[in-house]
């Protein structure tokens, strides 16, 4: 079987995979082929999955679209979004 050497993993990547391996009763080898098997598939699922996920999120924003209003004045609610937004850029309205 071929083998493969990953370099440069982070940490908190390696972290997470020892505690999935672990938790999976698996080598952290057997953990690994078993998560890029599973994205691989995902992967290759996707484009269908994908195209039902847009046309079921369309239809949902098309069926709240308008119907949202506000309890406060627009100028209030503007203030209060640039409030909180993070100091630093300059916003010009």
């Amino acid at each position: 079987m071929t083998a493969l050497t990953l370099k440069d993993i982070p940490p908190k990547l390696l972290r997470s995979l020892r505690a999935a391996a672990k938790h999976d009763r698996r080598s952290l080898t057997q953990e690994v082929v078993h998560l890029l098997d599973l994205a691989l598939r995902e992967r290759a699922e996707r484009p269908e999955r994908r195209a039902l996920d847009v046309e079921s999120q369309l239809a949902a924003w098309r069926k709240l679209a308008g119907k949202w209003q506000s309890d406060i004045d627009p100028e209030l609610e503007a203030e209060q979004i640039m409030a909180g937004r993070t100091p630093g850029r300059k916003v010009e309205l």
